[in-house]
């Protein structure tokens, strides 16, 4: 009679004989499997690092924009701190370049005679003057500031209503000249445009009494070219005595009004 069991033995041997040599037979293919794994892994955090340096990338380059258009928003509001006068207007322009340099102080805007740009117009920064058109271009100009030596502006010290004329120096702080030796000029005092000779609207903000020392009296200014992306030109307004009489031309005539007949 067959008996398996006789053969039990024997094939368990030879399976416990042959599984060392097929373990080791396998672990080149084992390794060469988890090498595969590993490149493969590798391949894919490389590409997420990629994907991630892109997306910071872009991140960089929007937060850069947010901050510019956030700077060019803060300085258009900044311009409407400057309140219009009446029957006056502006041309909002954006500064392209600061040609000063420690003698000459100016700067370069992106407005010109094709945007009605003139010489001789003032120039407002988000709180005051900051200097005058001294050359015009077809799109560009050249404004002198306030603090060159060779700007002179006809200004009234506001409380005492005191004209003086404000004198550019190089410096942080114009100066007042042309005021008697007498006068009592205190610290704070506004100091606004005068409208002197016609070249600039009067009541122009233009700065505060720095200090009053030895007879000599500083000028702190409202507003600087420092930050600021845009400025405005002041439009020279029309001279009352034109307008006057444009007034008087634009009104109806008895020739010109509608009449009804009778019959």
């Amino acid at each position: 009679m067959f008996n398996p069991d006789m053969w039990k033995d024997p094939r368990t041997n030879t399976t416990d004989a042959a599984a060392p040599i097929i373990s080791a037979i396998g672990v080149p293919f084992r390794l060469v499997g988890d090498a595969f794994g590993t490149v493969t892994g590798l391949t894919q955090i490389r590409a997420e690092n990629a994907r991630l340096h892109s997306e910071n990338d872009q991140l960089k380059e929007w937060y850069q924009t947010a901050m510019l258009l956030r700077a060019e928003n803060q300085s258009l509001k900044d311009l409407l701190n400057v309140l219009p006068e009446p029957d006056q207007s502006y041309i909002t322009t954006r500064v392209i370049g600061d040609s000063g340099s420690s003698f000459v102080k100016t700067i370069l805007i992106e407005a010109g005679t094709l945007d009605g740009v003139q010489e001789g117009q003032a120039v407002m920064g988000g709180q005051g003057m900051i200097g005058r058109v001294i050359e015009a271009g077809a799109k560009a100009s050249r404004v002198l500031l306030l603090s060159d030596i060779n700007s002179h502006i006809p200004v009234v010290i506001e409380g005492i209503n005191q004209r003086a004329i404000l004198v550019g120096n190089n410096e942080t702080f114009p100066e007042l000249t042309h005021l008697p030796p007498d006068i009592l000029v205190t610290k704070g005092a506004r100091i606004v445009t005068s409208g002197t000779g016609g070249q600039f609207p009067a009541g122009l903000p233009i700065g505060e009494v720095n200090s009053v020392v030895s007879g000599r009296v500083d000028v702190r200014l409202f507003s600087g070219t420092e930050g600021s992306d845009y400025v405005q030109v002041v439009e020279k307004p029309m001279n009352p005595s034109v307008r006057k009489s444009l007034d008087i031309l634009m009104m109806p005539t008895p020739s010109s009004s509608k009449t009804t007949l009778h019959r």
